[in-house]
């Protein structure tokens, strides 16, 4: 297939590429670099044997300048990773994000509409769940009250797109809810990359591991999990990159709206990934415990039964994969792609 990939240059979106063309289909990135460089995509290339892959710095909302990049190319389906994506920012600045990422969806539907290309593979998010009914989540678990603006834009669009394949059955919309990504590209060459200070526990860990930060901030130790700090599911970047591979299948297979959890089904505490990744690493990580952080939940984490039962995809790394893929990208990029 050819895809058009938005917001292709980020830390998923680079990683997917990789397993996309491996899998022997041919993409075109869009991307406006307000969170990402051009610098990923010529490592992407290179990680390729080579392969040039067409780029469009175009932000999502410019309609014209998207229309050029259809009128050019015929696209079989998109992955739409573009969006701002900082929890505590959205926060802070909610209009912004209301703005980005509906509008800007808004537009890319439809412009994809318009030129006859009805497959899209959205990238959701767990948080959609809000402070989840059940435990392990599963796709039929009821959304629940997202506690930002950020997980808002991702539920509403979950709504829009539904909409769009409810009055348009020729539509084949797949939302894939992501749990925490973490890890690299065991190159070492592409990895997280986030600017300022990192909004998630990983980067911070690698930052601080490389003598970027002084400490971890390790918000609340008094959550009702076995050492009382929060527990999440993380899934390596690869595994969510294969992911996105493997839900080209419900695309194949016409399945119209299609649902998936993308995790491991393990549930880490901050703790356990600190340790995993000193134990991994030989590298000790400074921490202390900070006052929990409003909206944050204790428990996270998801039963991914359905991916593997209809897209044959479960997850391959571990938590100690994850934390030394981590690290080899941040010892060999202290500063991210700045030279």
């Amino acid at each position: 297939m050819k895809i058009l990939v938005t917001g292709g240059a980020g830390f998923i979106g680079t990683h997917t590429l990789i397993e996309l063309h491996k899998a022997g289909h041919e993409t075109v990135v869009v991307d406006n670099l307000v969170n990402s460089q051009k610098e990923s995509l010529k490592r992407v290339s290179e990680l390729l044997g080579g392969v040039e892959i067409p780029f469009y710095q175009v932000d999502i909302r410019d309609r014209e300048g998207l229309t050029k990049v259809f009128q050019e190319h015929k696209f079989d389906a998109c992955i739409h990773f573009a969006g701002l994506k900082a929890v505590g920012e959205s926060v802070a600045k909610p209009l912004e994000y209301y703005e980005n990422n509906m509008s800007g969806t808004f537009v890319l539907i439809d412009v994809m509409r318009q030129n006859g290309c009805k497959n899209i593979i959205f990238s959701s998010s767990a948080t959609v769940y809000g402070d989840p009914a059940i435990i392990p989540i599963t796709e039929e678990c009821p959304k629940g009250h997202c506690t930002n603006p950020y997980g808002q834009t991702k539920s509403m669009l979950e709504e829009v797109l539904t909409d769009v394949q409810k009055a348009d059955p020729e539509w084949n919309v797949v939302l894939l809810r992501y749990f925490n990504p973490i890890g690299a590209h065991k190159s070492g060459r592409i990895g997280e990359n986030p600017n300022g200070i990192p909004n998630n526990l990983m980067p911070y860990i690698t930052q601080t591991a490389v003598g970027k930060r002084q400490e971890l901030g390790v918000f609340g130790n008094d959550y009702p999990t076995h050492d009382g700090t929060g527990v999440r599911d993380y899934i390596h970047v690869v595994d969510l990159a294969t992911a996105h591979v493997a839900a080209l299948k419900a695309i194949a297979e016409k399945k119209g709206l299609a649902i998936y959890n993308i995790g491991t089904g393990h549930g880490y505490s901050v703790l356990d990934v600190v340790n995993a990744f000193e134990k991994a690493n030989g590298v000790k990580v400074p921490y202390s415990i900070k006052p929990r952080r409003a909206g944050d939940i204790a428990t996270c984490y998801c039963n991914p039964a359905k991916a593997l039962a209809e897209l044959g995809w479960e997850a391959q790394y571990g938590i100690e994969d994850m934390c030394r893929d981590s690290w080899n990208w941040q010892k060999n990029n202290p500063n991210g792609y700045e030279a």
